[in-house]
């Protein structure tokens, strides 16, 4: 199949800024590359549910939600293929036949899951299918074969996995599945985007995302709360980088264009930066500037949903057509699997064969 790339987002709510700086930019700029041979994104609605299955409304709602921040963000259905993870049944198969190449004390150490463990409190009740949701991903991964996973750092250790039961299965079957690559964001210090509260992740769990799809009011509203790190007294007083959310979103979204028209008195961030930590400059000037910035770059995609919004049967329309290509791909990759696997039954003429001759005996 050559270079392929897939990637996608549980459907739990809208998508937020962190997910853009993580993986949706980019996502959008290899699109529209055109250096891979498909780009499968899907939404992952399958894994959203094993920490949701008490709520799948939840999880239908937000199917649209997220299509819509797909679309508005630039992703082209006809460069890449949308699809929703439940209705690609294979994934369910391939998962079955993963799970039996991974032992318990594998999943445990990996760190991605004790922390989303430690997140949702499941220390003492973990449900089976959120434990064993990084060989469900492996699955998602290695069924359309893909090269290459766009994903922020934090997934490294879930790609690792993949590329485990990858070489698993092909020492074991024979050579079927194909090891992905993660790819990191460019921007290395925005590779994690912090929440608006300075916790090192923004999750919509903790509340403190600023949502794509969230008005220039609610961008100021969540902008003026931001931390700034540690406290001062006085803009006199020397300004704090080190875990500072405002300049870590600087750094993510600010461009020359924007000191040009909204703080021409600097020419760069590092320049603002210079000044800030010399003292002289209050952080609720750089949070006006920091409002400029995004609002700037968010309009546009909030023009591009209303437009997508005006026509909801399209959307799912674009989703249908997506997870029958999906699907189309996934049916072939099984019958590889299965054939490895040696458990083809009503395909393998030999077999049907070979025992029709031992019975006449």
């Amino acid at each position: 199949m050559g270079k392929v790339i897939l990637t996608g987002d549980r459907p739990t709510g809208k998508l937020h800024l962190g997910h853009y700086v993580g993986s949706l930019r980019r996502r959008v700029e290899l699109q529209n590359a055109g250096d891979f041979d498909r780009m499968f994104v899907f939404m992952a609605d399958v894994q959203a549910l094993t920490d949701n299955a008490d709520n799948p409304e939840k999880i239908r709602q937000n199917i649209i939600e997220v299509a819509l921040d797909y679309l508005s963000a630039g992703l082209d259905p006809s460069k890449c293929t949308l699809f929703i993870q439940s209705q690609i049944p294979e994934l369910a198969e391939l998962t079955t036949y993963l799970m039996n190449l991974i032992t318990v004390s594998r999943v445990q150490r990996n760190p991605t899951v004790k922390t989303e463990i430690k997140m949702r409190n499941f220390e003492a009740n973990i449900p089976l299918g959120f434990f064993c949701y990084p060989v469900s991903q492996a699955a998602d991964i290695t069924l359309f074969k893909a090269t290459t996973v766009p994903a922020g750092e934090d997934q490294e250790p879930m790609i690792e996995v993949a590329r485990e039961l990858v070489r698993r299965f092909n020492t074991v079957y024979g050579e079927v599945l194909v090891e992905p690559n993660i790819m990191l964001p460019e921007n290395a210090t925005a590779r994690r985007l912090p929440g608006t509260d300075g916790k090192e992740k923004m999750s919509k769990s903790l509340g403190n995302c600023i949502y794509l799809s969230d008005s220039a009011a609610d961008v100021w509203k969540k902008v003026k709360k931001m931390s700034n790190g540690a406290p001062r007294m006085s803009m006199d007083e020397p300004g704090n980088l080190e875990g500072n959310a405002v300049f870590t979103y600087l750094d993510a979204f600010s461009t020359p264009q924007d000191f040009a028209d909204f703080w021409p008195e600097f020419h760069s961030l590092d320049e603002l930066k210079e000044h800030y930590v010399h003292g002289g400059i209050g952080d609720g000037t750089c949070k006006k500037f920091l409002n400029n910035v995004l609002n700037r770059f968010m309009e546009p995609m909030r023009q591009r949903r209303q437009e997508f919004e005006k026509d909801i049967p399209e959307i799912f329309n674009i989703l249908r057509k997506g997870t029958e290509e999906a699907r189309a791909t996934a049916a072939q990759t099984m019958d590889e699997v299965r054939k490895a696997m040696r458990i083809d039954y009503f395909n393998d003429t030999a077999l049907i064969e070979q025992l029709s001759e031992k019975f006449k005996k």
